[in-house]
C-alpha cells in the first residue's frame, strides 16, 4: 500500500503544496534581496534567532517553511525503511511534513508521531491538515518549545525529523538521545553547519552517529542520520 500515489492523501498533499508555494514565495523572495547571498541569509537567521527565538517565528506564523514533495517523499520511504512505529517532530509548521510520515505509519499498520511547533495558529492548521488527510488517529502536536514539549512522554524513537529553529538542532537531538533505538534515523532539513555545533556533532563517530548530507534540494542543509 502506498498512499501517496493512491489515497486522499495525494489530494491533500497536491493542495498543500500549491498552498505553500503561494504564501512562501514572497518571503524567500524578500530574504534573497535582502540577505543578497547564501551565506549572508544563514547568518543574518541565527543572528536573529539567537536575539529572540520566539520573535523570528511569530513573524513567520502564516508561512509554510515546507518540506518540498521531494523531500517529503524521502521522508515517507525513511519512515517505511526503518519500520517505524514512534516518529519525533521539532519543527510541524502547517503538518505537510508530518502527512508524508504519518501516511507511511498508517500503511505499515500503524504508530505514533509527535510533533511540536512555536505558533498556536501553526498547530491548528496542521491538526486540520492531518485530519483531512484522514491521519488524525496517527499524530499528536504539542504546542510550545520543544525543549519543553519534547522533554517527557515521548518513549522509544526510531525516528527523527528536525525542521524548526537553526541554532536548536543539537540541544533537541540530545534531549531525544536516551530514547533513540539503534538504527534509528535522524532527518535535518536546514541543518546548516553555521548553526548549533549539530553537524560537527552527528559527523563525529565518537557520538554515536554516522551521517552525510544529502543531495537533493541543494543549499537547504539537507542531511541523513543515523544513530549506531
Amino acid at each position: 500500500m502506498d498512499s501517496l500515489s493512491t489515497d486522499l492523501v495525494a489530494d491533500v498533499l497536491n493542495r498543500l503544496h500549491q498552498e505553500a508555494e503561494i504564501a512562501d514565495a514572497p518571503l524567500m523572495q524578500a530574504l534573497v534581496d535582502e540577505a543578497g547571498s547564501r551565506e549572508e541569509m544563514i547568518s543574518q537567521a541565527i543572528a536573529a534567532e539567537s536575539r529572540d527565538l520566539n520573535a523570528v517565528y511569530q513573524t513567520y506564523a502564516d508561512n509554510f517553511l515546507s518540506v518540498s514533495p521531494r523531500f517529503g517523499r524521502f521522508l515517507y520511504m525513511c519512515a517505511r525503511a526503518c519500520k517505524a512505529k514512534r516518529i519525533v517532530e521539532f519543527g510541524s509548521s502547517m503538518g505537510i511534513s508530518a502527512i508524508y510520515m504519518a501516511a507511511a505509519l498508517r500503511d505499515m499498520g500503524g504508530g505514533r508521531l509527535i510533533g511540536t511547533d512555536l505558533e498556536p495558529g501553526k498547530i491548528e492548521r496542521a491538526s486540520a491538515n492531518v485530519a483531512a488527510a484522514g491521519l488524525t488517529d496517527f499524530v499528536e502536536f504539542r504546542l510550545g518549545d520543544a525543549r519543553e514539549t519534547l522533554a517527557s512522554g515521548i518513549g522509544e524513537i526510531d525516528m527523527v525529523m528536525l525542521d524548526g529553529a537553526f541554532t536548536l538542532y543539537l540541544p533537541i537531538l540530545q534531549l531525544l538521545e536516551p530514547q533513540l533505538k539503534p538504527g534509528a534515523l535522524i532527518v535535518g532539513e536546514n541543518a546548516f553547519e553555521e548553526a548549533s555545533g549539530y553537524i560537527d556533532y552527528v559527523r563525529d563517530p565518537q557520538n554515536g552517529y554516522l551521517s552525510m548530507s544529502l543531495p537533493f534540494d541543494p543549499g537547504r542543509g539537507n542531511e541523513l542520520t543515523i544513530k549506531t
